[in-house]
């Protein structure tokens, strides 16, 4: 067996964290197809996206630390720049896509930010 317990287990983690980021990122994409509005599609597209590719990027880290000994900062700096722009950005869509008069399919629930405008008004 070439190589040290070290590496295999390095090697584990960032098969891990590789493998959890594009089942997630898989997850999300049928979320997108599957779900039926507007809103919960948003949901899919940023919650579950951002935390696979945060997931696929801490992996693609991992390897570039343990393999070839680079810290890479613009990996970190694409982690931080999903994770503060994807919610974001969603939050703008969902609040647009409200403004425009597109309502959410609400079964046994209620608007609330629908009802929060009315008392604002």
């Amino acid at each position: 067996m070439t190589g040290t317990w070290i590496e295999l287990v390095i090697n584990i983690i960032i098969i891990l964290f590789l493998v959890i980021g594009a089942f997630i990122t898989l997850s999300a994409s049928i979320g997108i197809i599957r779900f039926p509005d507007i809103y919960t599609r948003l949901h899919a597209a940023t919650k579950a996206s951002t935390l696979g590719v945060a997931f696929i990027l801490i992996g693609a880290f991992i390897y570039l630390y343990a393999k070839e000994g680079i810290i890479s900062g613009k990996l970190l700096i694409g982690i931080i720049f999903i994770m503060i722009t994807a919610p974001v950005s969603a939050h703008m869509i969902g609040r647009a896509a409200h403004h425009s008069g597109i309502k959410p399919i609400t079964k046994n629930r209620t608007d609330a930010y629908e009802e929060a405008i009315q008392e604002r008004n």
